[in-house]
């Protein structure tokens, strides 16, 4: 099978669909891999490695777009690729399109066979191609809300882990999934006073149990987050409905009632966000403004610390690309009910449920791929 690894467009995205490291190993199993030069250049991986891993490093977008049969990325095309995508391709990404549906339409419109990574699942239903990243995007969460309270930021001056006869800040995690749980690990490792809420009470005991009741736990409704949020400090919005639109937990209202100077983080923004007054931001410009509370919204979090990500992504999808490499699409999703889930579009039609409801539309069963 023909393989193409575009160069990411997104702007601050640096991560690679694929490594060196995996293109070696498809090559042996005599797959071509087209690499789009410098693709690999944000996440550590010259032109040579690929090289040197038997790829072909390929100048012109359109030549790997339109030679490859499965298209390996990281974030969703743009709207200046949507135009090379092509019917019976494979695109194998991100795509989070519940709250996109300028994308959706392109994608139904070429007729391809678009698999996600956030709905692909495993044997226990859980999410293991988004899991690696909201790891890191759960993590880095903290570390970007500790930075925006400094006062050369507009924040409110505090220090989370507070100094001794100085409390620490006050930590609210919305929901206690894989990004929830990594930020509850480094907010209560550097000693934040931490809150987290979810609508599971198992979630909640499991959380509980998981740090010896060291933090505190509280189930997700409008009311009690509104007991909270006035004194928070930092706020981590990480709810998650697979493949879905992420429910609006906090209102602009609550956040008027929050402290000048305090920080949310919506790492949910991918699917539309869990704050009312969220919008997708950039590395480069990756906060604002509004009723004195400092918004950080940039989709592709990970991006920041692309050799990590991109290591940690691939770990995770390449045996997905292999199976599609070696058995075909068609066969690959006929035998593997997990990377079936990741399917959302396909031949003109949405096949993923949860992205047709989101969007007031009607989800098709595909007959073929």
């Amino acid at each position: 099978m023909k393989i193409g690894v575009p160069r990411e467009l997104k702007v601050g995205e640096h991560r690679v669909g694929l490594i060196p490291t995996f293109v070696s190993s498809l090559v042996r199993q005599g797959h071509d891999v087209l690499v789009e030069e410098n693709a690999g250049i944000g996440s550590s991986f010259s032109n040579d490695n690929y090289v040197h891993a038997g790829a072909k490093i390929i100048r012109d977008t359109g030549e790997i777009w339109g030679n490859a049969e499965l298209i390996v990325k990281v974030k969703e095309p743009l709207q200046s690729e949507y135009s090379y995508i092509r019917p019976g391709q494979i695109l194998f990404t991100y795509l989070h399109l519940a709250p996109n549906v300028e994308l959706t339409d392109a994608l139904v419109k070429s007729r391809a066979i678009c698999i996600a990574y956030e709905t692909v699942t495993d044997s226990h239903g859980r999410l293991p191609l988004l899991a690696p990243m909201s790891a890191i995007a759960g993590r880095m969460s903290v570390f970007v809300a500790t930075n925006l309270l400094q006062k050369k930021f507009g924040g409110s001056g505090i220090l989370p882990c507070g100094v001794p006869g100085v409390p620490p800040a006050k930590v609210l995690i919305l929901g206690a999934g894989t990004v929830g749980r990594n930020a509850l690990f480094i907010a209560h490792g550097i000693g934040a006073d931490v809150t987290v809420f979810d609508n599971s009470p198992a979630v909640l005991n499991s959380v509980s149990e998981m740090f010896k009741g060291q933090i505190k736990t509280a189930y997700s409704t409008k009311e009690n987050i509104e007991k909270h949020i006035s004194d928070a400090d930092i706020i981590i919005g990480s709810a998650l409905v697979v493949g879905a639109s992420t429910p609006r937990l906090v209102s602009r209202d609550m956040i008027k009632s929050m402290k000048p100077g305090s920080v949310v983080v919506d790492v949910a923004i991918d699917q539309g966000g869990c704050f009312e007054t969220s919008h997708p931001t950039t590395h480069e410009l990756p906060y604002y403004e509004i009723s004195g509370v400092i918004h950080y919204c940039v989709p592709n979090m990970p991006g920041a610390y692309s050799k990590t990500a991109t290591i940690s992504l691939n770990n995770a999808t390449y045996p997905f690309i292999e199976k599609l490499a070696n058995l075909g699409c068609q066969k690959a999703l006929e035998t593997d009910a997990n990377l079936r889930n990741g399917l959302n579009i396909c031949n003109g039609v949405i096949t993923n449920q949860a992205v047709a409801i989101s969007q007031g539309r009607r989800a098709t069963t595909p007959t073929s791929f």
